[in-house]
């Protein structure tokens, strides 16, 4: 075959073409389950940090069947709850928190007449955890837009639907040393402690440059990272909005529970 002529390049490139993407189809159906066995563990081990455990997680062995056990030791329920703090068929594992963040937007941005169908769709996932003291912490998400990229986070409530345990903030694009800084350690801890609610009246939790002292509803934003702190803050407040009916619910509960 003539090696110069138009049609032995055409059908040369053909085959390349045709050979690449059957190799790339290959790789990627046998690594699909390893990335989603890495997906699924990050975000376990997104919730369990919630609740300060897993932390030995970056020196096991075995990464992700020691975050697989943590979990499976102490998440002992999960489900979905909608937007009137009813549970819901559906697994919370699976839901998409970036999903349901632009339902809540669409919410907010809709005329009344239509904000009760859109909210009759939302899903807001609840994780019970179940510590080794016997405390149980009710885990749920939050998700929204930071400064460059999406931002979430899950947030621990100890038994009373009020006080927060504990919380964990993560972020796609956030500029380190300013923004990024939603995800340390020392950022997180200030939740600890916090309270949601004023008696009856919700009041969420704000990420707020010189927030007061002894302040239940503040905790300081990052310093150089006034958008992202803002973008958090409103994520929190957005998200818990649409929680209140379940906290509520479930704090009476409790209440008639204790009295009984």
């Amino acid at each position: 075959m003539n090696t110069n002529n138009n049609l032995y390049t055409i059908v040369y490139a053909t085959l390349m073409v045709v050979a690449t993407a059957a190799i790339l189809a290959f790789v990627s159906m046998a690594l699909k389950e390893r990335q989603q066995k890495n997906i699924d563990m990050e975000t376990q081990l997104s919730i369990l940090s919630a609740v300060s455990l897993a932390a030995d997680a970056n020196s096991a062995d075995d990464k992700i069947a020691y975050v697989q056990n943590e979990y499976d030791k102490y998440i002992k329920n999960s489900y979905l709850v909608n937007y009137k703090g009813e549970t819901i068929p559906g697994d919370a594992f699976a839901v998409s928190l970036k999903s349901q963040y632009d339902l809540m937007k669409q919410i907010s941005s809709a005329p009344e007449q239509e904000k009760e169908a859109l909210k009759a769709r939302l899903q807001l996932p609840v994780f019970e955890c179940t510590l080794d003291s016997g405390e149980k912490v009710y885990i749920v998400a939050c998700y929204g837009a930071g400064l460059w990229g999406p931002i979430w986070g899950y947030i621990g409530l100890k038994s009373d639907f009020n006080t927060i345990y504990g919380a964990m903030f993560a972020h796609k694009g956030e500029t380190p040393g300013l923004g990024a800084e939603i995800a340390t350690p020392a950022f997180c801890a200030q939740f600890k402690g916090k309270s949601l609610f004023d008696g009856d009246t919700f009041e969420s939790v704000e990420v707020k440059k010189g927030a007061e002292d002894g302040n239940p509803h503040q905790v300081d934003a990052v310093s150089g990272g006034t958008i992202t702190s803002k973008a958090l803050s409103s994520s929190i407040r957005q998200w818990f909005e649409n929680y209140v009916p379940y906290l509520q619910l479930s704090a009476a509960k409790a209440e008639a529970s204790v009295e009984q």
